[in-house]
């Protein structure tokens, strides 16, 4: 694969959008007030959560990344749509009054999370409808739809969108939430980790048994694949053809957060370049070892992916 092949890979990110906010400080005491330590804030870094994230990842690999959401008219909003604006990212972003903007507070000292504060609220149902409709006019621009759930309500039509997708004879690649998969049914490919899979499939007792169940829940829903990601185990790829187990390569693991995204987002833009899925899947699983090396959600470069080129 290269930087040529990947910037033809048209990929149309949607889902649920939201600011990463780190607080980067110092824990020399305990306080007197409670028994709870003293972080004294040194430094303040906001950067791209959630379905942005992921299109971060797309377009840090050269692919043409479409991002389509909503956010509140907020400060949290406006600071989410500027970070988006100095990306390579092209936004379709839609500033929502009256709604408040996902934004997860992480407190961080010596590396290590101390605390983390969420805030957010779902977008009602007209502004849901907008959003589908403006789906709809986006299809024809690209090749893979990814969609990217995160359980916050931006893809409440989510059902919807795999259908016309499919019906247009895009790929589509879903990164699941919850216990009701049956909303993804049709899909080309979904991406659980191994907690999202047992919640949905059960607990498995060996390899054996985990191609059972997977083999099972892709033909219930009537996916063309099934990718289970497994931390310290790799991933395990299950399709039509058999089962492809690809074992893990961080060196050295630091962060997690955000390696689903690094995931889904290499395999859109390999899959949108014409690679196939096997090769979609190792080039994701080198990603995901070289991004769990970081601080926080972060992405790969090509150069990072393929040092000999």
């Amino acid at each position: 694969m290269n930087s040529a092949q990947l910037a033809r890979a048209r990929v149309l990110i949607v889902g649920d959008v939201m600011l990463d906010r780190y607080w980067f400080s110092a824990v020399e005491r305990i306080s007197p007030e409670a028994p709870v330590p003293v972080a004294l804030v040194q430094r303040e870094q906001d950067r791209l959560g959630g379905a942005a994230n992921v299109a971060l990842n797309a377009a840090a690999l050269g692919a043409q990344a479409t991002l389509l959401s909503v956010v509140g008219a907020d400060d949290t909003g406006r600071r989410l749509a500027h970070l988006i604006g100095e990306s390579p990212i092209r936004s379709a972003l839609r500033q929502v009054p009256g709604m408040r903007t996902t934004l997860k507070l992480r407190v961080v000292a010596r590396q290590q999370q101390l605390l983390r504060m969420d805030f957010e609220s779902a977008p009602d149902h007209e502004v849901l409808a907008e959003l589908l409709e403006r789906f709809e006019d986006e299809l024809a621009l690209h090749d893979v739809v990814l969609l990217s759930d995160y359980g916050k309500g931006g893809l409440t039509h989510v059902g919807r969108m795999v259908e016309l997708a499919r019906q247009r004879g895009k790929l589509v690649l879903v990164d699941p939430k919850g216990r009701d998969y049956s909303r993804y049914r049709g899909a080309t490919l979904i991406t659980p980790n191994r907690a999202e899979f047992a919640l949905v499939a059960g607990d498995w007792s060996d390899e054996d048994d985990l191609e059972r169940r997977a083999q099972a829940l892709r033909a219930q829903l009537e996916l063309d694949a099934l990718l289970v990601t497994r931390a310290e185990d790799g991933m395990s790829l299950f399709g039509a053809e058999g089962a492809l187990h690809v074992p893990a390569q961080a060196k050295e693991v630091f962060d997690v957060s955000g390696a689903g995204d690094t995931v889904i987002a290499t395999l859109a833009a390999m899959l949108g370049a014409g690679a196939d899925l096997a090769e979609a899947v190792r080039t994701a699983n080198r990603a995901a070892g070289i991004v769990v090396g970081k601080l926080g959600t972060a992405s790969v470069t090509p150069a990072e992916l393929w040092p000999e080129s």
